[in-house]
């Protein structure tokens, strides 16, 4: 079987909340960054067809290939890939970050492992490994040691360590496997150990963690491998050290072929804050909801009740300026490749709900170690205030627009979210008069919404005051409790997104020209929006069949990208998405039959 371009998005995710490294369907590593997901490709072969010339990847191959197969060990985030030759002589390649508890902390440093085990026969087998540095402009030198390679890697150094032959790694040459090898890239730190002993010690120790955690979680009785996969991928979008949870682990792809729409997603999006956490309800995975709550109460404080970006880096930095790479050519040769992302510039008003929502659950979740108190509550004030002054200004909204600004009718909504739920927080203290204060505000919003965002002419809510256009995130009305789904109001604007958006089984975020011309894909996290607005609309049967067409679309290994290319079905756009990854979850939970169903 000859092997397959490293540009494809049929991709499997390892990690460990620190490192995280795509690996193809060859078993290469394709993707990884340095020190941390938003830090400097050490594999770049994704977004840079030079790798065919050797540069950006980490690869074991054998001789006279005829079959692959690849899968995770059940139920974590450790990959194995199983060889074969025209022989009949066969290997397996095991690939995991390691995590596991030890001295009372969690052990995940940015490290990975690698084992090569012959299976049967003595297979003839090279390893290729070709960090680059400098966004993809230098491949990395190299320098051994005695059972080491040191690689300068432009702005961080790494280490292979290794009981295989370096004279054969170092010049790619073929080679008998005939025993176990294993491998260490890390820092460029002393290794003291034994390799292959430590490899196997950890391989136990990670694995056990994985299954561990995934005993912990609450799952539906209905597609628990995929709920399970996309939980355990949600948190290797996590980087545990601050609690964020990055939008995507990749940058570049674009949403559609040439189309230019090429996004830096390695960093935490408010937006997405609210989705993340119920889906982390669902799942019952407290220790990343709470972690995840001390990053936004950062933020909180960052802003002091002013302004708050969009975005942040998963270390708080603020600043996250634009540019290009201009060494590297591109995800299948469409750049242009960009480092940080303007819309950290933009003023999007819905985060102040997308902040003050997940916040409120520390005020009513007793499994937290730490209860939301007065003192965060007067914080979570300062930021309600800046949404009540915002709602109804213009703002580039959820979907970054960035040469137009609107009242967008989602960012009120979220603003009168924001003033709602504060009102609840208040009232869970004992705070009667900023209970009061806080509903009263959120009833001036949703004056403001009914009357403004309503399009007497058409019948509908349109997607901006006094607009005519219509959006998916209309179909938030409804799911954040504005208004009850049976609302006349609500179904007639239901329909009318379904009659303009649904393609097929896709929705699109919308389908008016933008900066970048007419979309030309679905919105993954949109459809699951839609499906669950089909169940809050009675279409139960209609919103389970949809799910399943979404399940069929992910890749091997059981993850969606951002979007779809409707008349392909060819998954486009960052991967893997914590907003698809949320929605997976959720819809499950919602459209599973209850557990009483095994009776």
């Amino acid at each position: 079987m000859p092997p397959s371009p490293p540009h494809t998005l049929d991709l499997s995710p390892i990690g460990n909340c620190a490192a995280t490294a795509l690996i193809d369907r060859q078993g290469r590593f394709v993707w990884a960054c340095c020190p941390r997901v938003d830090g400097e490709p050490v594999f770049s072969a994704l977004l840079d067809p030079t790798a065919a010339e050797g540069a950006g990847y980490w690869s074991v191959e054998i001789e006279d290939q005829a079959d692959i197969e690849q899968a995770y060990i059940r139920n974590t985030a450790v990959l194995r890939t199983v060889m074969r030759d025209t022989h009949g002589n066969a290997l397996e390649v095991i690939d995991f970050a390691p995590r596991l508890h030890h001295l009372n902390r969690t052990y995940r440093p940015w490290a990975f492992y690698r084992q090569v085990r012959p299976l049967n026969g003595a297979p003839r087998i090279r390893i290729r490994l070709t960090p680059t540095g400098n966004w993809g402009r230098d491949l990395a030198r190299e320098t051994a040691g005695s059972s080491h390679i040191r690689y300068e890697c432009g702005a961080v150094d790494m280490r292979l360590t290794t009981n295989a032959p370096l004279t054969y790694v170092r010049n790619a040459h073929v080679f008998r496997l005939e025993k176990t090898l294993a491998f260490h890239l890390g820092p460029d730190e002393p290794y003291p150990n034994d390799v292959l002993a430590d490899s196997e010690h950890m391989l136990h120790a990670t694995t056990a963690y994985w299954q561990g955690w995934v005993r912990t979680l609450s799952l539906p009785l209905e597609w628990q491998s995929a709920v399970i996969r996309a939980a355990i991928t949600l948190k290797l979008c996590a980087f545990e050290e601050t609690g964020a949870i990055v939008a995507a682990m990749t940058t570049s792809i674009p949403e559609a072929p040439g189309s230019q729409r090429n996004w830096d997603y390695r960093y935490c999006w408010i937006r997405d804050a609210y989705y993340v956490v119920r889906a982390l309800n669902r799942l019952g995975a407290a220790d990343m909801l709470e972690s995840y709550l001390v990053y936004l109460r950062n933020l909180v404080d960052m802003s002091a009740g002013g302004h708050v970006q969009p975005l942040y880096s998963v270390g708080l930095e603020a600043d996250l300026v634009e540019r290009i790479a201009p060494d590297m050519q591109g995800y299948r040769g469409m750049g242009p490749v960009r480092v940080g992302n303007q819309a950290f510039e933009h003023h999007q008003h819905d985060v102040y709900g997308q902040m003050i929502l997940p916040l409120t659950q520390a005020f009513f979740d007793e499994r937290f170690l730490r209860l939301g108190t007065e003192s965060d509550f007067a914080a979570m004030e300062r930021v309600g205030e800046r949404a009540f002054t915002v709602y109804d200004q213009p703002d580039a909204g959820l979907w970054e627009f960035r040469t137009r600004a609107r009242v967008h009718t989602y960012s009120a909504l979220l603003c009168w979210a924001a003033c709602d739920r504060l009102g609840n927080a208040a009232a869970s203290l004992g705070l009667t008069e900023r209970s009061e204060h806080w509903t009263h505000r959120a009833k001036i919003i949703r004056k403001a919404i009914e009357e403004k965002a309503w399009n007497e002419t058409l019948g509908i809510f349109a997607g901006s005051f006094g607009g005519d256009e219509v959006d998916a995130s209309l179909l938030q009305l409804f799911e954040l409790g504005f208004l009850p789904a049976d609302d006349p109001r609500c179904v007639a604007t239901f329909a009318e997104v379904e009659r303009q958006l649904r393609k097929g089984d896709n929705l699109y975020r919308y389908v008016e020209p933008d900066d970048f011309g007419e979309p030309e894909t679905a919105f993954n996290f949109c459809t699951f929006w839609y499906i669950e607005a089909l169940y809050m609309q009675g279409r139960v049967e209609e919103a389970r069949d949809l799910f399943e067409a979404m399940l069929a679309r992910r890749t091997h290994s059981g993850l969606l990208s951002e979007d779809v290319k409707v008349d392909t079905g060819e998954l486009w756009g960052n991967f893997p998405q914590t907003y698809s990854l949320v929605g997976l979850i959720t819809c499950a939970t919602l459209l599973s039959r209850p557990w009483t169903a095994i009776r």
